[in-house]
């Protein structure tokens, strides 16, 4: 479909610029559903899809996204991040809303900022009905038909008790049991929803998890299942078929309690899960938040296992380390390994919580190359699964991949190619089984180990020249049209800032709550990127019982240090920015 900017001359115009591999993206995604249900007839709402990972610039590939998170929108592919540097973005996701003239009105950073553009929205409607501006009716998108497969983009797969395989069927909201080739049982009536019962619903859950036989008959059940959409953890009675609500509140973690009653605490997009010995209990890719989650089934508590909530890759203390949309984890006895998707890293930890690094190099490079660790590069991966000599196979998704990571030598090495988006694989009586997720199947691939010395990549988002010096650092934030700043329990905003390598940085690192900071840029470092983590909650004002929201975005800018490079850095979370 061949659409243009005129084409929505008269409507408000909603532009969301994401990326598919984001995970606050298709946060996003979920949020704006009944914002454009509400205005249906005034707003058309456009993704632009600039991506991050070589892969997702393969229009093909972009599809398939289209059709597995469901988006019923137009979306503009914007490959060369041409569209994202006409709008000044610096963040995915960033939403950018147009009123009927063309005019851009209200810009907008990160998740939760649903409140604020139906107030914005309702006020560029009233403003151009009076006009005589806007014009109502449906949109110019037809979308296109879905295709029915028996799986419909599935994530991961587990052997169960019985020797069967255990698929998560994220798109068609259930899990099914597989016994060989055929279909024996189905939890999940397909339909998207969070219904417990004997006739369950769940949405897009990504991961199942078989709790040990003990601690099974303690609990009353005997499967974990990571429902993503939902921010929900479920547990299955494979007796009865009946599904319980074990863990999460419903409600997406923003900022808030991390441990307590397993039920009483938000989660944040569970992608994977495993019943690891040594921390006796269930651990938990929060990847929503960047860190791992531990789950007590019999305690019914839950905790926070590592990590920071700052996107990034750091080693050291599970407390203190940074982690970027761990998507993937598996564990062989001491040893709990893992993938960070967005730094295209393999990790793991030990018993006395101290995270490693065995591939990776940050949030910005990325590409297909084996070798010595040190040297070698993965693109994105979801899943990892430990071989039956110990070796570690990564499901390297974006590279097609399936690759090797012997932990003895240090070696990379290439086991399968050309499968569509691996996703994840289980070892089933020596053989690797993988998940390939955009092809709606799972495969068998004949493993044949050889090297691969492919290209290295970067991501191609253009870096902000800065100077050394003295840098004015302000996070724009107005509140949304009848709401406050909300100061009735302490500071109503927080600011974290940290830079890699952290020399970067000679002064300014660390939170505040102020949402500006003077921060200084060491000379003779030339490039790094600035980490910088920004909330702020706002309510109704002048109202006995205020509706109050929570915005919240973290940036990882790219920065290059220069002579001529500016001295302030503005970052837009909500509004504009009338400085420039």
């Amino acid at each position: 479909m061949d659409l243009h900017l005129g084409d929505f001359r008269g409507k408000v115009l909603l532009l969301d610029f994401w990326t598919f591999c984001c995970i606050n993206c298709l946060h996003v995604l979920d949020e704006l559903r009944p914002v454009e249900e509400e205005f249906k007839d005034v707003l058309v709402t456009v993704g632009v899809h600039s991506p991050k990972f070589v892969h997702e610039a393969d229009a093909d590939a972009l599809r398939a996204a289209v059709e597995r998170y469901d988006v019923h929108h137009p979306v503009l592919d914007d490959p060369e991040l041409t569209t994202w540097q006409a709008y000044a973005v610096k963040a995915w996701p960033t939403l950018v809303l147009v009123d009927p003239e063309g005019y851009v009105v209200h810009v907008a950073a990160g998740e939760g900022h649903a409140e604020a553009l139906r107030r914005v929205i309702a006020q560029v409607v009233a403003e151009h009905g009076a006009k005589g501006t806007l014009h109502r009716g449906d949109g110019p998108y037809v979308p296109p038909p879905a295709v029915e497969s028996e799986l419909k983009f599935p994530a991961k797969v587990t052997v169960s008790a019985k020797s069967t395989l255990l698929v998560a069927d994220t798109a068609h909201h259930r899990i099914v049991e597989l016994d060989g080739e055929s279909i024996v049982r189905a939890y999940g009536t397909g339909t998207r929803g969070r219904q417990d019962g004997t006739q369950p619903t769940f949405s897009e859950p990504s991961a199942v998890a078989v709790l040990p036989a003990k601690t099974a008959e303690t609990v009353g059940y005997h499967l974990i299942v990571a429902d993503t959409v939902n921010h929900l953890l479920r547990g299955i009675n494979t007796d009865t078929g009946e599904v319980t609500t074990v863990a999460g509140t419903g409600e997406q973690w923003r900022n808030g309690p991390v441990e307590g009653p397993a039920t009483e605490v938000d989660l944040t997009s569970p992608w994977d899960l495993v019943w690891w010995e040594p921390a006796d209990g269930v651990v938990i890719a929060m990847a929503g938040n960047h860190t791992l989650g531990l789950f007590d089934p019999v305690a019914n508590h839950i905790s926070r296992f590592a990590g920071t909530t700052v996107e990034g890759l750091n080693d050291g203390p599970a407390d203190q380390a940074f982690f970027a949309q761990t998507s993937g984890l598996a564990v062989d006895g001491d040893k709990l390994w893992l993938v960070d998707s967005e730094t295209s890293a393999l990790r793991w930890i030990d018993t006395d919580l101290t995270v490693h690094t065995a591939v990776g190099k940050g949030l910005f490079d990325f590409g297909h190359r084996d070798g010595k660790a040190d040297q070698a590069l993965l693109q994105h991966p979801l899943g990892v699964t430990v071989l039956a000599d110990h070796s570690v196979a990564v499901a390297d998704t974006y590279n097609g991949a399936i690759r090797r990571y012997d932990p003895g030598t240090s070696e990379v090495s290439t086991l399968a190619t050309g499968l569509a988006e691996p996703s994840g694989a289980a070892l089933v009586d020596g053989e690797l089984v993988v998940v390939e997720s955009a092809a709606h199947r799972l495969t068998r691939p004949v493993a044949k180990a050889h090297l691969v010395d492919g290209d290295a990549h970067q991501v191609r988002r253009p870096p902000t020249d800065i100077a050394a010096g003295i840098l004015d650092l302000a996070v724009v934030f107005t509140p949304p049209p009848g709401q406050k700043l909300d100061d009735r329990w302490g500071p109503s905003t927080r600011l974290e800032v940290t830079s890699s390598p952290p020399e970067l940085l000679t002064d300014g690192a660390g939170v505040s709550t102020d949402l500006t900071r003077k921060l200084t840029i060491a000379a003779g470092i030339p490039d790094g990127v600035l980490h910088v983590v920004a909330q702020a909650a706002s309510c109704d004002d002048g109202t006995e019982h205020p509706a109050c929201h929570l915005t919240r975005q973290d940036w990882g800018v790219p920065v290059r240090v220069t002579d001529s490079g500016a001295g302030r850095l503005p970052l837009v979370m909500g509004g504009l920015d009338e400085q420039h």
